[in-house]
């Protein structure tokens, strides 16, 4: 790594000092993976098992609110959103939870080999930012061999809060033990970068593992 200051130019060709990245913060879902349970998958699950999409959209609101935040289990948030909702329909937790998780895929290779050849490197500290239930993120880590990946787990079912809302930052940030401006998150999402540069942190906002891998250079971080 650079010292601790660098020169990085921004896209306007204006030339700024940048604190030195000590910490890479990683979204999940829409980078690395697929995202867990967003609508297109919840709507092909759901559809193939004969479950009334209308009544389930009309409580998923709520009920995620409290399942991604680590404040109710899966088995509590599929009775409320599924199973109260058909009562005719025989279906059980255990045939529905794996078809669930069937829906997680790589998305993006590449980046997760960029990940890999970083936390080999062993010069930065790594870890995850992103909104899942606690079940569905644990699931995620072990089915594509994530944990070996990351020195610890920012998630919102761990830690009760979700992105773009200003406490999961604040977790993380206190968690790393390093300035905010030592932290440089990647994300899909612009709102959710634009929560973590209000919070004084650095963020790319991610479009393909090519342009990923061209920013993170500008910010000193170089993978093959």
């Amino acid at each position: 790594m650079a010292g601790d200051l660098a020169w990085r130019r921004l896209s306007g060709g204006r030339i700024v000092a940048s604190t030195s990245i000590r910490t890479l913060f990683w979204d999940i879902g829409g980078v690395l993976l697929t995202n867990g349970w967003d609508r297109s998958q919840r709507t092909r699950v759901l559809s193939r098992l004969g479950v009334d999409l209308e009544k389930y959209e009309a409580k998923h609101p709520a009920a995620n609110y409290t399942w991604e935040r680590g404040l109710t289990d899966a088995r509590t948030f599929f009775r409320t959103t599924v199973f109260e909702q058909n009562p005719d329909l025989e279906l059980s937790f255990d045939v529905l939870w794996p078809q669930v998780c069937a829906e997680s895929k790589v998305l993006n290779a590449e980046c997760l080999d960029m990940l890999s050849e970083l936390q080999q490197a062993g010069r930065l500290s790594i870890a995850t930012l992103n909104n899942e239930s606690r079940e569905l993120n644990n699931y995620r880590l072990d089915a594509f061999k994530l944990r070996t990946l990351f020195d610890y787990f920012i998630c919102s079912g761990y830690c009760g809060e979700m992105k773009p809302l200003p406490g999961i930052y604040r977790t993380a940030i206190e968690t790393s033990g390093y300035p905010p401006e030592t932290s440089l998150f990647i994300d899909d999402k612009q709102e959710n970068c634009d929560a973590a540069i209000a919070q004084g942190m650095q963020a790319i906002r991610f479009e393909s593992p090519a342009q990923l891998r061209v920013e993170l250079a500008q910010h000193g971080i170089t993978v093959s």
